[in-house]
């Protein structure tokens, strides 16, 4: 794992000073504690950190092609790069190391874009061709691994791992994008078609950018996407089997390391099964650690360790707390966007535990979002259901007339809860699902703004991105329509953002083998009653893992991996939230009013409401804003 760096002239190739190269990767140091190199050429400078994963004595970066024609600085994975180094030699390609990052400067001299649906694993690498002048940049299909740039004043193309690479450009401007603000708000996260800095762009998951010398910025092109729009045929043994035989595939080809190896154990499914294939894989006992909790219905820790016993792993485990707190502004510093996972920190603590012994992890990310494990699938699919037989004319004056008087009743237990249903149903499909995965809803954030505010913002809505993804959407289904939304914007913007960031920001490498290409276009093309059937979602998933797990773990309340924050607010950290409301990035924007924020923090507090995770964002986002000196 790695971090990489580089400027380009989009017009005249302008010499790219090595010092500029040299401190935008010194931004990132920690992604790459084990080597530093920088190459430049009239028109291009590429940089390169490196934390040594495969062939540790070789491989150095910025890498030449052997016939000194390309050059490559590459962040990630290519688990395949044997089998591919095999298929090359027999095309006359020629090898002087053992490691992924020459594998794929030959690939690209062989097949040029076209080599990337060839290389399976994570990345994010930028190739620089002599002979043709142009700058290949490429992101992994799913976007494991990020990749940040922006045009400069100079003419010139800065790219960078991490938005802080950047930032350390003295060209960078640092001006907020508005619009940044309300999909925060929306999400919890910035999604990756916007940047919290107008003018940076991510390149998006499953595309490539080429660029040549004295040619304007092209728009990036895609060059993998799922579909849901096939269904597999077959018995239900059958489908098991060829799940099972890419499961074991998937978690194989990612314990190939040349340094110490382990996983992280939440006692969930996904991690638990991760950890069995592992155990089963493996001739000695695979390193797990877990997070735990002060707050015991957050808590896990006991599932665990069930686990690590009945595959004999070498386990530890360790509790994050409110006295965590104080660490929150090193937090915000990893994201350099506004991030509001409340489970940041923990993924941070376990990222820190599991650094102690090993230098990669294994990861059990990724089988919600493709075998429909969400909770909020199960109420997509139902309501998709009532939606069918009610036409919108009538779900939307009398499910929307409920669900404005219908009470937010915080306090009720869940099936009480119903505004949010009410509100979903009298909505179409795609906007009830982008309500669902809300944090704060449109009628709270426009409560929130200033009127100078509201006149930047204009008739922009956040949720109009992640509706229109699903009408685009490949598939058949409500459910398909979902679940492909889930891994365009909220695996990329999200989970592999918070796992990116907080693994790297201890120099350790995570592996996210369910996420494995060939594992989610087979999950994409089971039939809806495998995914979800009766309620429980992972279906397959599930049946085929009993071999390994007992039901204790396969079938127990899904609770889900996040801070007790909501309990804090009220307890240790009441004087935190409070606050919120006069922090001082937050009040220089003049964008949210104050005396709103200071009655939300109150109503939490006293326990009339819950707004937990809303002062949670807005104290991220009050110390994003401070961290880029905003």
């Amino acid at each position: 794992m790695c971090g990489i760096a580089g400027i380009f002239h989009l017009s005249t190739p302008k010499p790219v000073d090595p010092a500029r190269i040299e401190r935008m990767c010194a931004a990132m140091a920690h992604r790459g504690p084990d080597g530093q190199g920088t190459w430049t050429a009239p028109g291009v400078g590429l940089g390169h950190l490196r934390l040594s994963i495969i062939d540790i004595a070789g491989s150095p970066q910025p890498m030449a092609s052997t016939d000194g024609r390309a050059m490559l600085v590459f962040n990630g994975e290519i688990y395949n790069f044997r089998e591919l180094r095999e298929e090359l030699r027999a095309h006359g390609a020629e090898f002087h190391t053992d490691g992924d990052s020459e594998v794929i400067l030959a690939a690209w001299q062989r097949w040029g874009p076209a080599c990337l649906p060839r290389l399976h694993g994570m990345f994010a690498f930028a190739i620089y061709d002599l002979g043709q002048r142009t700058l290949f940049l490429a992101r992994d299909r799913l976007g494991v691994k990020p990749l940040f740039y922006a045009p400069l004043s100079d003419g010139s193309l800065a790219f960078a791992s991490e938005l802080k690479g950047l930032t350390a450009h003295p060209l960078l401007r640092r001006d907020i994008d508005p619009l940044a603000i309300d999909d925060y708000l929306a999400w919890g996260y910035v999604p990756d078609h916007r940047s919290i800095l107008a003018g940076v762009h991510k390149l998006p998951a499953g595309h490539s950018l080429l660029l040549r010398h004295d040619a304007p910025l092209p728009a990036p092109s895609q060059w993998w996407d799922i579909s849901f729009a096939d269904r597999r045929q077959g018995r239900t043994a059958d489908l098991e089997a060829e799940l099972l035989h890419l499961l074991r595939q998937a978690v194989t080809s990612r314990m190939v390391s040349d340094v110490p190896l382990g996983a992280f154990l939440s006692g969930g499914v996904d991690s638990s099964s991760v950890v069995a294939l592992m155990a089963e894989a493996s001739s000695n006992p695979v390193k797990t650690c877990s997070i735990g909790f002060d707050v015991s219905q957050h808590d896990e820790t006991s599932y665990a360790a069930m686990v690590a016993q009945r595959f004999s792993t070498d386990h530890r485990a360790r509790q994050v707390s409110p006295d965590d707190f104080e660490h929150v502004d090193e937090l915000a510093a990893m994201f350099d966007e506004p991030f509001a996972d409340a489970s940041a920190l923990p993924t941070w603590r376990v990222c820190q535990l599991a650094r102690e012994t090993v230098t990669v992890a294994l990861s059990g990310d990724g089988a919600d979002e493709a075998f429909a494990g969400y909770r909020r699938h199960k109420f997509q699919h139902a309501e998709d259901r009532l939606r069918s037989f009610l036409p919108q004319a009538l779900r939307g004056p009398v499910f929307g007339g409920l669900g404005a008087i219908y009470p937010k009743a915080d306090w009720a237990p869940r099936p009480l809860r119903a505004k949010a249903t009410l509100l979903s149903l009298a909505a179409s499909s795609e906007a009830g699902y982008a309500r669902a995965v809300g944090i704060v809803p449109p009628e709270l954030r426009a409560m929130l703004y200033t009127p100078d505010y509201a006149r930047l913002r204009g008739d922009y809505r956040a949720e109009q991105a992640w509706e229109d993804a699903m009408r685009r959407a490949p598939a058949r289904s409500g459910l398909d329509r979902a679940q492909y939304a889930d891994l365009k914007f909220w695996l990329p913007g999200d989970i592999l953002t918070k796992v990116d960031r907080t693994s790297m920001a201890v120099s350790l490498e995570a592996r996210e083998p369910l996420l494995d290409h060939r594992l989610l276009e087979f999950a994409a093309s089971l039939p809806e009653r495998l995914r979800l059937q009766r309620g429980e979602g992972k279906w397959l998933l599930k049946k085929t893992m009993r071999r390994y797990l007992p039901d204790d773990i396969l079938y127990r309340q899904k609770q889900g991996f996040v801070l007790p924050i909501s309990n804090w607010f009220r307890g240790p950290l009441a004087s935190s939230a409070r606050a919120i409301a006069s922090s001082s990035a937050l009040a220089r924007t003049g964008w949210l009013d104050a005396g709103r924020i200071g009655s939300l923090a109150e109503d939490h507090i006293s326990g009339r409401s819950d707004h937990g995770r809303l002062l949670w964002q807005l104290l991220m986002l009050d110390r994003s804003l401070g961290t880029l000196r905003i």
